[in-house]
């Protein structure tokens, strides 16, 4: 029989919303503790996962949590800007660690993570991003076997409503880590890294910033080449008008069914906010404690969590990853090489996380390919700035 993971939490907010009911749902892994300063977070926590045979504990602190003997892994989902500060916290105390995306605002940050988990022998696991998705996977996989030969180019393209979705003032400053680049180019570089297979070499951008009552990046568009000579055109928006999801059966982000009527809405409540201070609170009422009265049931997903549309061009095939599997269309035909509908949305996570904490497996979402992501985001900020062509080949976090 399986020995679970036991998963302690820093942070009750969004991020935790969206990885629960994976946590909630994975038999590899039960949720033992968390942290966070809200109260109300601390005593649902407590109450959803607290069984007859172990109590849930709270903590107002993460300093609390990672001293409990009874929590083996740390999920870091705690604001951007306090990353290092947990992971080194966490590491110091003896525990494996999985640290929500981006990695951090700075590469020193990410190499000081790094350095703290091998000096304290704990593993440190970067996500969720979307890397870790089964369809990209699966695309990787097919790529990797060479039957349809070397990659090319890649396509990557992605329009939602992110800017419009509430906000804390900090994620409207890129100073401070906000912005679509952080927190969007980290999925897509993630992404393009996996199926591209190898180091990036250069990055070009330009980046926008449309709406001056959103003051920060809302969209970019980047061409990345690869060290093997393959390249990929990426492209961003998430300023609410036209939406990839069109092109992905209208499967959402997370595998949900979308509703295409609903055009607009997120425009529509943002304008109903007065402040910074409203909006806060509102983003505040999707976080756990509040925003469900208790612990599941959760939806089934309809597919699988995506990025938008992609496109590989192989040699011999062009591949396209969806919700629902890889799209394959070589010389002759083209086919869909179907995945089951997950049970579970983005097992896969744990499933690498056990894989290294159990049973020793080299993950492929460690420090050093959150720091290489991270690279590639502060190189597109770099070049969108400068105007120029950032080169990131003899970087050693460019793997």
């Amino acid at each position: 029989m399986s020995d679970p993971l036991r998963l302690g939490v820093v942070g009750l907010g969004r991020a935790f919303m969206l990885m629960l009911p994976t946590f909630a749902q994975h038999p590899l892994v039960r949720l033992t503790a968390a942290s966070d300063p809200r109260e109300e977070a601390r005593r649902q926590f407590e109450a959803d996962f607290s069984t007859p045979a172990s109590a849930a504990r709270s903590y107002e602190t993460p300093e609390a949590l990672c001293a409990d003997p009874g929590v083996e892994v740390v999920y870091i989902a705690s604001p951007h800007q306090f990353h290092v500060e947990h992971v080194r916290l966490a590491a110091r105390a003896g525990k494996h660690i999985l640290v929500e995306k981006p990695m951090a605002l700075a590469l020193a940050d990410c190499r000081a993570m790094i350095l703290a988990a091998r000096e304290n022998g704990v593993h440190l696991l970067v996500g969720h991003s979307h890397s870790f998705d089964a369809p990209y996977l699966r695309a990787a996989e097919l790529i990797r076997s060479g039957e349809y030969g070397r990659p090319r180019m890649i396509l990557a393209a992605n329009f939602t409503d992110f800017l419009y979705r509430p906000r804390r003032p900090e994620e409207l400053d890129t100073s401070q880590g906000g912005g679509v680049v952080f927190s969007q180019a980290a999925h897509q570089v993630d992404v393009v890294r996996l199926l591209a297979g190898s180091r990036i070499s250069t990055v070009r951008a330009v980046t926008a910033r449309l709406d001056p009552a959103r003051p920060t990046e809302g969209a970019y568009q980047a061409f990345l080449t690869f060290s093997d000579g393959a390249s990929a055109m990426l492209t961003y928006s998430g300023y609410g008008r036209y939406d990839t999801d069109e092109q992905l059966g209208w499967l959402g982000e997370i595998g949900q069914k979308r509703d295409p009527s609903q055009y607009g809405s997120a425009r529509r409540a943002l304008a109903k906010i007065a402040t910074p201070e409203e909006e806060a609170a509102l983003k505040n009422k999707r976080a756990y404690g509040i925003s469900t009265g208790e612990a599941g049931p959760f939806p089934v997903p309809a597919g699988h969590n995506h990025f938008g549309h992609v496109v590989v061009s192989c040699d011999k095939a062009d591949l396209r990853p969806t919700a629902e599997g890889v799209h394959i269309y070589a010389d002759e035909r083209n086919w869909l090489d179907r995945l089951p509908v997950p049970v579970v949305p983005r097992s896969e996570v744990v499933d690498e996380l056990y894989a290294a904490v159990r049973n020793g497996v080299p993950p492929l979402h460690s420090g050093e390919w959150g720091m290489a992501t991270l690279e590639a985001c502060l190189a597109i900020l770099d070049s969108a700035a400068s105007g120029r062509e950032i080169d990131l080949g003899g970087s050693p976090a460019g793997v």
